[in-house]
């Protein structure tokens, strides 16, 4: 899984989870919700900046936008090693 599909899914389960539409997200992180909708389908992708704002908005640590999971690191790391 790529890092935009991390946080794309992250994102997402985030948002959800606060019960926040992407439009509210948006509202509160001072962002298109366009913009939001296209890094929750992996279109775009976020500046450091935009995901600490997401972040913030969320109540959340940037880190765990950007969190995989522990298989997908695994996977990641044998990946990495050929």
């Amino acid at each position: 899984m790529t890092i935009r599909e991390v946080l794309a899914r992250n994102l997402r389960a985030a948002r959800q989870a606060k019960g926040l539409s992407q439009e509210e997200l948006a509202h509160r992180a001072d962002i298109d919700r366009t913009y939001i909708s296209s890094l929750e389908r992996c279109t775009y992708n976020a500046s450091i900046e935009v995901v600490d704002r997401l972040a913030t908005a969320l109540g959340i640590e940037a880190s765990e936008l950007l969190k995989r999971s522990p298989d997908e690191h695994a996977e990641w790391t044998i990946e990495f090693d050929k």
